[in-house]
């Protein structure tokens, strides 16, 4: 038999398909899947930086699901390759390799968060697709991979003021993982270099972008006077 996944009922499943099949449209190289006691952690990366020097800021989607309580796994997986049981709805099939992507190895902060002021979803979802008409308004037509990372690292690596200076790629995480839906004050959240945004749907964080400059030199050893 296949490696899967078991949810704690069938509304669990289909609602972990969704979000993955979300994910295999906006997200870069995978879905990280982690569960224990009872709780499936389900965390894809929209943005990420590709190699050092790329500006993109890191931005994770993170939702939460029940699972059965004896389930155990923290594995990526490419979307597209999670799909339904035939024998139990309350199943999942796993592919039988994972990935590595560079993201899954960023462990943001599990407590700690100090509160900071709120973004109506209102706002997120009319920053979001003022970003994604940008995109397309400046990626010229047969644009090779190259120019579209450097567009699309401009445009939601920007810090927008009316989301508080965070990039605006944490609109776009919230709009296309579904995290929006009616009126709803995202909770904000920071800890030191990273910020989590907390809808009723799910969570965004986002660290960076990168530096890139070099710091200073710093003499070490003992001092000669």
């Amino acid at each position: 038999m296949s490696p899967r996944l078991l949810l704690a009922d069938a509304e669990s499943a289909a609602d972990a398909l969704t979000f993955v099949q979300r994910a295999a449209r906006f997200t870069v190289e995978g879905v990280r899947l982690q569960a224990a006691d009872g709780v499936l952690v389900m965390t894809a990366a929209p943005l990420a930086p590709r190699g050092f020097g790329d500006p993109t800021p890191t931005v994770l989607a993170l939702r939460t699901l029940s699972a059965d309580p004896e389930l155990v796994c923290d594995l990526v997986v490419e979307p597209s390759a999670l799909s339904p049981a035939t024998d139990d709805p309350r199943a999942l099939t796993l592919p039988e390799t994972a990935l590595a992507p560079a993201w899954a190895g960023i462990a943001p902060p599990r407590s700690g968060w100090e509160p900071r002021t709120g973004v109506e979803a209102s706002a997120l979802a009319a920053k979001a697709q003022g970003g994604i008409a940008r995109v397309a308004d400046t990626v010229p037509t047969d644009a090779g991979e190259d120019v579209v990372r450097t567009v699309r690292a401009a445009v939601w690596g920007a810090p927008d003021d009316d989301l508080g200076g965070l990039p605006l790629g944490v609109a776009f995480a919230a709009l296309s993982l579904g995290f929006i839906s009616g009126s709803e004050t995202a909770q904000v959240f920071s800890h030191g270099p990273w910020t989590r945004l907390s809808l009723a749907r799910g969570h965004v964080l986002v660290r960076g972008p990168v530096a890139t400059g070099l710091t200073p030199v710093r003499r070490t050893g003992a001092s000669t006077g």
